[in-house]
């Protein structure tokens, strides 16, 4: 799915207006009737109060027109216009005086305005700012935002939370409504999946307001949300006649003493990722934890506690390095020997991502379209300190350009990117934050190269199937039970999950919907 910016959503506004020739006010009553039939499927006439608080722009024109809803279906409401300018959109005044004439009378806010009672067991609506915000709201309109903060008040936002910039952050933390549901239009944005600005959307959610589907197929975007229906078209099916080695050899160097389980996980998930052949390379005290914990894979031995230089007699498909590896100068030597010879494609992560960032020539050696998994700190040491999540993204697609790499940005939505391009995963969860989930992606994404899958593919992949494992463990571990160990035990029923069917309907529930 692709995340359109600010522009590219005014731009296919335009385009569905004069393409379905309408008029931009009923394009903004679709969003409303969508916005409103969100609201009365849940809440059926229930007499909660409900306070919409309106801007004087397009958004507040939409929780205008939501209002006048529901209104004509007996709710509870409290209109609020929030007066931050003598500017009126053409569509909020038509919206306005629709709602005037079915006797709904605003109150209008301003700066010397008495803040109305807003009751702990009340409903915000904030349709005050949307997409277009282009400058700090006044000093008046945070403490309203505060106000709202303070009541306790269930908050459900229009398109994205109030204050919200789409392409940078705010200065002031507290000019931003911090949201408990958002309904968006069309397609979801980039700010809901970024941890300094997705904490102010609990949840949310799309709503299809009908624009053009040729706009929104044919735009190009910066960056795409990835699921299960943009994964599931690279899944390389197993052919009856092949044999092991037709999926490929993967190479994982890593360990020293104390971090041999790092190897242990990654080649454990390289396995059930697919790759047909796995070979640690690990030193002396690697050897038994490997042999006898993992029977399936091959062992190389080097070093008594830490690998001093990589020398191996196989060719493989994949080399993943760095889990465990440590930062031992010798190993660091090693590795760079490594990356002088080697033509094969790479998998980098851990102290593998460190000693480049300690030995920056090391870069310049890496196989074009290796894969680089760095967490955060990993990753500004690579890249440098960055002002925020925005100048973040940037300075990672001028690094994958520079190095011709893909760069897998870990968190709670990892963010892979390559060259310009940014993909953003929708699955994983708070479990995953433990120790060992990195190493296991590792082996997934080396498993999926071993496999012949496209660099980029197998990195797409691979972060969405680790994610989805860790959701599949979660339900019988719980968040804080959840270990590396259970997500390795649940990557064949994710690949299952690739294939699995919505549940039908039995045939009495059937009979009971037709009555």
């Amino acid at each position: 799915m692709k995340i359109f910016s600010a522009e590219q959503i005014y731009a296919a506004d335009k385009f569905t207006i004069e393409k379905q020739q309408i008029t931009t006010d009923e394009l903004m009553e679709r969003s409303a009737v969508q916005i409103f039939n969100w609201i009365h499927t849940r809440m059926q006439g229930a007499q909660v109060k409900i306070h919409l608080f309106c801007g004087i722009g397009n958004n507040g024109g939409d929780g205008i027109a939501l209002a006048r809803h529901l209104q004509e279906h007996g709710y509870n409401i409290a209109v609020y216009v929030v007066n931050y300018s003598k500017k009126r959109s053409k569509d909020f005044l038509i919206n306005l005086e629709r709602l005037k004439a079915r006797k709904v009378w605003p109150e209008f806010l301003d700066a010397d305005h008495k803040l109305p009672e807003i009751g702990r067991d009340d409903i915000i609506v904030d349709a005050i700012f949307g997409i277009g915000l282009n400058r700090p709201p006044a000093d008046w309109v945070v403490q309203l935002m505060g106000h709202l903060h303070s009541s306790e008040a269930f908050i459900l936002s229009v398109d994205i939370p109030s204050g919200l910039y789409t392409d940078r952050l705010s200065a002031d933390k507290n000019s931003i409504v911090r949201s408990n549901f958002v309904l968006s239009f069309q397609a979801p944005k980039l700010i809901f999946f970024l941890p300094e600005t997705g904490v102010y959307s609990n949840q949310w959610e799309l709503l299809d307001i009908g624009l053009d589907p040729e706009f929104l197929m044919t735009t190009d975007t910066d960056y795409e949300l990835i699921g299960k229906n943009e994964v599931l078209p690279f899944y390389i099916p197993r052919e009856k006649f092949s044999h092991k080695g037709t999926y490929g050899h993967a190479l994982l160097i890593g360990g020293s003493k104390g971090k041999i389980g790092a190897v242990l996980l990654a080649t454990r998930a390289c396995l059930n990722a697919g790759s047909g052949l796995v070979t640690a390379y690990v030193p002396e005290c690697g050897y038994l934890p490997l042999q006898t914990g993992l029977p399936e894979a091959m062992v190389i031995t080097e070093g008594e506690n830490f690998i001093s230089k990589i020398e191996f007699g196989l060719s493989p498909t994949v080399i993943g390095i760095g889990v465990g590896l440590g930062m031992d100068k010798a190993t660091a030597k090693a590795f760079s020997d490594l990356l002088k010879t080697n033509e094969v494609p790479m998998v980098i992560d851990a102290d593998g991502l460190n000693m480049l960032s300690e030995h920056p020539s090391m870069l310049d050696d890496i196989p074009g379209q290796s894969v680089l998994t760095p967490h955060p700190k990993e990753l500004e040491r690579l890249i440098g300190e960055w002002a925020d999540d925005f100048d973040k993204l940037e300075k990672t697609k001028a690094f994958s350009k520079k190095y011709n790499c893909i760069v897998v940005i870990k968190g709670a939505h990892s963010i892979t990117v390559y060259g310009d391009k940014g993909y953003v995963n929708t699955t994983g969860n708070p479990g995953m934050a433990t120790a060992g989930s990195g190493d296991v992606l590792t082996g997934i994404i080396s498993g999926f190269l071993a496999q012949g899958y496209e660099p980029l593919k197998a990195a797409l992949f691979g972060v969405y199937l680790h994610g989805r494992a860790g959701d599949i463990a979660v339900e019988h571990t719980g968040y804080q039970s959840l270990t590396a160990s259970a997500i390795n035990e649940t990557i064949g029923m994710a690949f299952i999950d690739l294939f699995k069917m919505p549940e039908q309907p039995q045939p009495q529930e059937q009979e009971e919907q037709g009555q």
